[in-house]
């Protein structure tokens, strides 16, 4: 049976022809079949801005705000080995609140580069338990397990840091963090097994390496390989921290970014999170290549990372997405603020812009669809994908005191608050600002109530905390302080 439905907007951002108003939108087994004026009919029920469904580009569904695990402002290199604290009590559970939370702000699309698994599960399982999750919310996803097989402490040989701690705290890190890795071929088959179990329409599954400082050049090579035989996507961080620039000069004098193009990774198949300590060159690098860059506002502020060149790469013809990266600004998984964040950190001072902001919040939807993986561009044309975010424009223009742009208010005080339904592929996920198919409350009800419990696992991490994260602070400046 053909599923069809309709959608009318007094306003609307992302139809080719630019804003309009008092339209009716028809779509028929996910796409969209007519886009025509509807003249009053569109406020008879209140006024609504209608625009693509929002794609967040980074992700690691984190299950809840990891503050509440102790990691605030601690930066990355400190805050990676806290986040131990917080690994999936169940899959699905875990899954299912972050993407629940993504839907509720407007997301169609998550990327779910899966860097803590619970540990409970064979990999594919998981896998599958994540992707049903995703059914059951509705989204849109793509997985890329992360895979990696060195530097599982510090940005080099650990004996160093391990030496200057304590033995049974020594002892401690090395049971925790410092487990043989799987090979290359390995990591590789685990993932193409996932992609068996789980691709799909609405799943696109990638290749996840963790970071080029996590990852031999072995398995690099490996999954550039791979992935220019099959076309699988890649999904990685690259130059997130002072840290990691200060290695991939020493350990790549022709530049890592030159090492990437080299062994074939650099492609319109690559997505590279972060990119905040990218110089020109290589930012030109990546534009040339066609490869995306998905900034993380929020993120790279509460781990200390830096703002990053984000109005450089734009200017240079870099594709810039946006992502949550699971911890954004105030710790909600609210896409919607991140858009405009992003916005008011790299849009340029005074009267000069960086970008015109429909261009800005448009093109971040088709990148991000892009590194996704999912089909369509995110405009509202007939033949694209029917998926949708439609806010409350009456609740939007609360005040009406005279005709302002709707793209203007959405970046100068939207929200998740605002959201009153999404669609995707045809199919609502969000009404009236709930989750029909989803209890995001029970669901975070119940990891608390498994975190509180598994506190007692990790008594002794807890306790040792202190001294290990000054030793790592300790190594960690040394690192970037030498010559």
């Amino acid at each position: 049976m053909s599923r069809s439905g309709e959608l009318l907007a007094s306003h609307t951002i992302g139809e080719p022809e630019g804003p309009q108003q008092n339209r009716r939108i028809r779509w028929q087994d996910g796409v969209i079949t007519a886009v025509e004026d509807a003249g009053a009919e569109t406020v008879a029920t209140g006024r609504t801005l209608v625009m693509p469904a929002l794609a967040n580009a980074h992700d690691h569904v984190r299950p809840l705000p990891m503050s509440s695990f102790g990691t605030a402002f601690l930066p990355l290199e400190a805050w990676l080995p806290r986040t131990i604290l917080a690994t999936p009590p169940d899959a699905y559970t875990a899954a299912v609140a972050p993407l629940a939370r993504a839907a509720l702000s407007g997301c169609g699309a998550v990327m779910v580069h899966y860097t803590r698994p619970s540990g409970k599960r064979d990999p594919v399982d998981e896998a599958r338990e994540v992707a049903r999750a995703a059914q059951d919310v509705g989204l849109r996803i793509a997985f890329a397990p992360a895979i990696r097989d060195r530097n599982p402490l510090v940005y080099g040989d650990e004996t160093a840091l391990l030496d200057k701690l304590p033995a049974d705290i020594a002892a401690l890190l090395r049971d925790t963090y410092c487990r043989p890795p799987l090979s290359p071929a390995r990591l590789i088959e685990t993932t193409e097994q996932i992609a068996e179990a789980i691709q799909g329409p609405m799943v696109d599954v990638q290749f996840g390496p963790a970071g080029v400082q996590w990852c031999s050049d072995e398995l690099l090579r490996a999954v550039a390989w791979r992935s220019a035989e099959t076309g699988r996507r890649v999904h990685m961080h690259l130059l997130e921290t002072p840290y990691q620039r200060r290695w991939a000069d020493l350990t790549f004098p022709q530049g890592i970014v030159t090492y990437l193009k080299d062994i074939g990774l650099l492609s319109p198949r690559l997505t590279l999170a972060h990119c905040v300590h990218a110089r020109p060159h290589e930012l030109d690098m990546i534009a040339e290549a066609g490869c995306r860059i998905v900034t993380n506002s929020g993120s790279n502020l509460h781990l200390r990372s830096g703002l990053g060149p984000v109005a450089d790469a734009w200017q240079r013809g870099c594709s810039v997405a946006i992502g949550v990266d699971g911890q954004a600004f105030d710790e909600d998984d609210d896409m919607i603020r991140e858009i405009r964040l992003a916005n008011a950190l790299h849009g340029d001072t005074g009267f000069a812009q960086t970008w015109s902001r429909p261009d800005f919040l448009l093109q971040s939807i088709a990148h991000g669809r892009q590194a996704i993986g999912m089909p369509g561009t995110g405009k509202i044309a007939v033949g694209e994908p029917a998926d949708f975010l439609q806010l409350d424009y009456d609740r939007l223009d609360r005040d009406r005191i005279m005709e302002v742009e709707p793209v203007d208010l959405f970046f100068a005080r939207a929200t998740a608050r605002h959201v009153l339904q999404v669609i995707v592929a045809g199919q609502t996920i969000v009404a009236n600002g709930n989750l029909p198919n989803v209890d995001l409350q029970a669901a975070e009800n119940q990891l608390r109530s498994s975190y509180r419990q598994s506190m007692q696992d990790h008594a002794a991490l807890t306790r040792d905390w202190p001294r290990i994260e000054a030793a790592l602070a300790e190594w960690n400046g040394a690192f970037i302080g030498c010559c």
